[in-house]
Formats: C-alpha cells, structure tokens, sequence
C-alpha cells in the first residue's frame, strides 16, 4: 500500500466520522468501535487486464460479526504502480446488489487518489450507508477493468475494499492485486532544484535556480505536466518577487499572484527517454519589496497532470538568500569637460568646405554647424581667429609658389640668352 493509500485510510479512521451526520438508529452505537470484515472472491476472468479490454468480476462480502447492527460505507481504494496519477475513468468500475438493497456507485477522487463509492439507492446522498445486521453479511458484484487510456506508465494495482466511515477493522480490510498487460518496469517522476552561481557580483541580489524533471521505469505521462512554483519568506512584509524563466533563450517573467507563479508546461509523452530536462530560473526582489534587508527565501515546486487529476503529485523545495537590489547613488562630481584636440592637428579646409567638413577640421564633433546666409558665408564652427590665420597661410603659400614659378621662368630666358 502506498503512503498515500495508508495516510487517506488514516485520515478516515481518524476525522471522517465526525463529518458524517450521526445516525439515530443502533447502528450508531457499534461504529465506535472498527468490526466489520470485507472479503473478496477470486475475480473472473482470472488472468491479467488490458487498456480497454474486457473487466473482471469478483463477490465482496461485508460480515459483522457483533450482536449488534453497523453501519458500513463502502470505499474501494486503488493503489497503482508507476509515475502517473489515475483519471477517474482509468480504472472501470460497476457495483451490483447480490444480497443487499438496491445499490448505485460513482467514482471520485481524494487527495489525487481514485475512489470507487456505492450506496444504496435509496439513500438521500452519497454518504448513506449499509446497515449490515447483527451477526450477518451483505453481498455485492463488483467489477473492474482498465481504461483504453490507463496510463502507459502505470502498472499493476492495489484493490482495497475499506469504509469511509471506519467500520472496517484496519487488519480485515481484503484486497487483490490486478495484473496490468503488457507488464512494465515501473518508475516514478523525480524532480529537484540546484542553486548556480551567476558568476555575477551581488549574488544574493538576484538568486539563480535550475528545476530539474527525471522520469524513471517503462512509458510515458498521457498528460502535459504543469508546475507552480510558490515564493514565500518568514516574516508579513510584501516581498515583491520577480521571478523568471529561461525559456526559448531569454529570460520571461513568471506569470503569478499571491507569490504562485506558473512554469512552462512540459508536453505529453514525457518519459525515462527523455532524460533529465532543466528549467533555468531566477529571482529577484522589485521596487515594492518591503524586505531591507538579506533574507531567507523558500522556493517549493508543485507537478500535477494538466488535464483531469490535477492534485499535485510530485514536489520539492530549496531556501536560498536573498537581498533588495540597491541603485547606486548618483555622484555629485560633475563630469570630465572634453578636451580639445590641439589645433596643429586640424586640417585645412578649402573655401568651398561644407558645414560638416568645417566641424570635422576643428576636431570637435560636437558642434553643431548650420548653413550661412543666401551669400555662401558659413556660420562660425567654433575655431575663433584661428580661421583666419589659416586662410592667411594659404594665401602666402599661394604667393611664394608664383614667386617660385617667374623666378624659374627667368632664369631660363637669361640662359637662353
């Protein structure tokens, strides 16, 4: 039986009767006490169950082996092997009177468990029970089968036959165990979380995690399997968490509230092939955050099936430091004044330069230059007289190359004189 069978049929024992009306009749009187006996026979076909195939039928019997009457609430629990959680109409489930008032049945869930429940019809809801008599028994067909869409991952169960109301003695509980074909190695869903270094400073300014899936044994999940992630730390201050995921190579804010956020679904077919799938995330605290200081934060996973039985079934947490993101305060030093590029540098532009190119020479491209007047004048660009001097350079240079050249000139003629 699984822990989870084992803690819902102590659940029972221990709470659900004071949830039940109390009856009036004797019956009321013996339930203090767990006596009844279920006991099944052997189910036939003999032989193991196939998704979709045909059902097997066994009688169950109650026996109340006390002077006086109690009554028993039927609830057949199933505990199957494998990673996946049941749907409601994995397992078939069909309850017929033998000896016993007219009866009906359902199936339900509790805790993610699948349930089967019968009750007679004429009861007013579906917590009537049965009144087994004093010293006497009541008897049923019960019949049970596979699903066509019992999980591939799921193997052979468990078949209790308990009370909701705790009438059956915890040891006289009968069962049987189904065969499921084909046979499977079974496994089971593991996930966990590991802290990485960012390799950034102020590491506890924003926390990185990775969320990892495994899945052990033979098949695959029928279900996409969703996941949400709870954020919380000790304390009544607002956190404000920032919580992100790494997804399709950029980091995506977590959509959330109440501290709950939802990750990225991981699609059906998920199986043992698949290996270990990693979900990068990361935290950090916003604006809001009432927290002032480095904190203890827990991060707690949640894994259910995303369709059908939602009740998570798989889950982990981590705690980890966290501090608010400090903005560093402005400097009062005012900035560096850009130096100035020497003028020996500067180029020399002919007249016809355009506004940009007179920015250029001065080597301060900051300027900005606009066009002169309709007469081709060009605004000042910032040199100052300098302009001048270079443009008397020019000129000079101008001069002493004619000069040169009638020099030349003349010295040609006298020797050809």
């Amino acid at each position: 039986m699984s822990v989870r069978t084992a803690a819902a049929i102590a659940v029972v024992a221990g709470v659900v009767t004071t949830l039940l009306p109390l009856s009036t009749t004797a019956a009321t009187a013996a339930e203090a006490q767990p006596v009844l006996r279920t006991e099944m026979s052997a189910p036939v076909p003999s032989g193991p169950l196939t998704r979709g195939g045909t059902a097997e039928a066994f009688e169950l019997t109650v026996k109340n082996p006390t002077g006086k009457p109690v009554t028993y609430k039927p609830w057949m629990l199933v505990d199957p092997t494998g990673a996946s959680p049941l749907n409601r109409g994995d397992v078939v489930f069909k309850v017929d009177a033998v000896d016993a008032p007219a009866t009906t049945y359902s199936v339900g869930q509790q805790d993610g468990g699948w349930q089967g429940l019968f009750y007679p019809v004429s009861g007013a809801d579906q917590g009537a029970g049965f009144d087994i008599p004093a010293n006497g028994k009541m008897t049923w067909k019960v019949t049970v089968g596979l699903g066509a869409n019992y999980p591939t991952n799921d193997g052979d169960f468990k078949f209790t036959a308990a009370s909701s109301n705790s009438s059956v003695a915890p040891g006289a509980m009968d069962s049987h165990v189904f065969k499921v074909d084909p046979q499977i190695k079974s496994g089971e869903l593991k996930t966990w979380f590991k802290q990485v270094d960012s390799g950034k400073d102020g590491q506890d300014q924003r926390a990185y995690l990775d969320l990892n899936y495994q899945a052990t044994g033979d098949g695959t999940f029928g279900s996409a399997l969703a996941t949400s992630l709870t954020l919380t730390h000790p304390g009544t201050e607002k956190a404000d968490f920032r919580p992100q995921a790494l997804i399709d190579g950029r980091w995506q804010d977590l959509k959330g509230e109440s501290n709950r956020y939802e990750l990225p679904r991981i699609p059906k077919g998920f199986g043992a092939a698949a290996g270990i799938r990693t979900l990068p995330l990361r935290v950090s605290l916003g604006k809001d955050t009432q927290l002032t200081k480095k904190t203890m934060i827990t991060m707690e996973s949640a894994v259910s099936l995303a369709e059908g039985n939602t009740y998570p079934f798989e889950g982990n947490e981590m705690t980890f430091p966290l501090k608010p993101i400090v903005e560093p305060a402005p400097s009062s030093t005012p900035s560096p004044t850009p130096s100035k590029v020497p003028s020996s540098t500067t180029s020399v532009q002919p007249a016809a330069a355009t506004s940009s190119s007179a920015a250029a020479a001065t080597g301060n491209t900051s300027l900005t230059t606009t066009t002169g007047s309709a007469t081709g004048s060009l605004a000042s660009t910032g040199a100052g007289s300098a302009t001048g001097l270079y443009a008397g350079l020019a000129a000079a240079l101008v001069a002493l190359g004619a000069a040169a050249a009638w020099l030349g000139a003349r010295r040609r003629r006298a020797t050809s004189a």
